[in-house]
C-alpha cells in the first residue's frame, strides 16, 4: 500500500475540517494583561497592519459572518480579542499597527499591550503575520518581524486579499515575501496566500492552524 504526502495531506485536511466545525465564540477583549483569559489551550495570534484583514480572516476561519467585528475605520481596534474554538484552540486577534493617523511607530505601539502579550503568553504557539497583497511587506511589517525574532515567537507570513492582484502579481509578491522571511530566524520557512472573498488558500491555512491545536 502506498503512503506518503497524499495521506498526510488528507489527514491534515480532516483534522482542519473537524476543528473548524467546532463552536467558535468570543471569550474576551483585553486592553491590559489582567484581562487576558486564563486558559491552557494552545493559541494562535493574528497580527498585521491595520486593515490587512485580520478580523475578516477570523470570521472566514470560523465560518461565521460576524464573530469578529470588522471596522471600516483602520486603526480603531485597540484591544486583543480572544476567540475559543471548541476545547481545542484560542485565536487572538491583535490590534493593527502602522495606521498613518496612529501616533508612534510599531515599536511603541506594541511595547505595552502587544509586547506584554508576546512576552507572557506561554500558550502562544504561532503568530500569523498578515501582509496585504496590494502593499507587500512594508517597514512596519519588518519591525514586527524583528520583534517576533527577539521574542523567539514562531511566526508565519500570510498574504491576504490575493483576489486584488492578477496571478503574475500574486506570484511575484509571494516571492518577495518569502525572500524577506529567509532573514528572520523565527519565521516559518514558507508563506501562505489567502483570499477571504474567494476562499482561495483557506483550506491550507486551516490545516496549518489545526496542526497547532490540542491533540
Amino acid at each position: 500500500m502506498r503512503t506518503g504526502r497524499r495521506g498526510r495531506t488528507g489527514g491534515a485536511a480532516a483534522a482542519a475540517e473537524k476543528l473548524f466545525t467546532l463552536r467558535a465564540q468570543f471569550i474576551a477583549g483585553a486592553t491590559d494583561a489582567g484581562a487576558f483569559p486564563q486558559t491552557d489551550l494552545p493559541e494562535v495570534a493574528l497580527a498585521g497592519r491595520s486593515n490587512c484583514g485580520k478580523s475578516s480572516l477570523v470570521n472566514a476561519l470560523a465560518g461565521r459572518k460576524a464573530l469578529a467585528r470588522v471596522s471600516k475605520t483602520p486603526g480603531r481596534t485597540r484591544q486583543i480579542n480572544f476567540f475559543r474554538i471548541g476545547d481545542e484552540l484560542i485565536l487572538a486577534d491583535l490590534p493593527g499597527y502602522g495606521y498613518a493617523k496612529a501616533a508612534g511607530s510599531i515599536a511603541r505601539e506594541w511595547q505595552r499591550l502587544i509586547g506584554t502579550y508576546l512576552a507572557t503568553r506561554g500558550t502562544l504557539r504561532r503568530v500569523l503575520l498578515l501582509v496585504d497583497a496590494r502593499r507587500g511587506i512594508m517597514d512596519n511589517d519588518r519591525e514586527a518581524m524583528v520583534l517576533l525574532d527577539r521574542a523567539a515567537i514562531s511566526f508565519c507570513a500570510v498574504m491576504t486579499k490575493t483576489d486584488k492582484l492578477k496571478p503574475p502579481e500574486r506570484v511575484e509578491t509571494l516571492r518577495q515575501i518569502r525572500a524577506e522571511l529567509a532573514h528572520h530566524p523565527a519565521a516559518h520557512p514558507d508563506a501562505m496566500a489567502v483570499s477571504v472573498l474567494t476562499g482561495d488558500g483557506l483550506d491550507g491555512l486551516k490545516s496549518h492552524i489545526a496542526a497547532l491545536a490540542r491533540r
